[in-house]
């Protein structure tokens, strides 16, 4: 497991929604603030947009914008992340 906190929330997000199920990054943010009330979670959406792009590009999540598989570097929009296919 990552040692990074922001990597750990989505790696351990993921593995609890199954395979094949994704989550938004904002999902991701909420939970590693704690799911504060109103929108303080925001200042974790920094956090985990640079872990989710580490995570991509070491393979061990995929981008997806609309339903497809995207590169890190088009991560741009309304994303969703969810674990490779076996």
């Amino acid at each position: 497991m990552s040692h990074d906190p922001a990597e750990a929330t989505i790696l351990h997000l993921l593995a609890a929604c199954g395979p094949g199920k994704s989550i938004a990054p904002t999902d991701a943010a909420r939970a590693l603030a704690g799911n504060p009330p109103g929108d303080k979670w925001r200042a974790s959406l920094s956090p985990i947009r640079l872990a989710m792009l580490r995570l991509a590009r070491a393979g061990q999540i995929e981008l997806l914008r609309k339903g497809k598989i995207i590169a890190p570097a088009d991560a741009r929009g309304v994303l969703r992340l969810r674990l490779p296919a076996a």
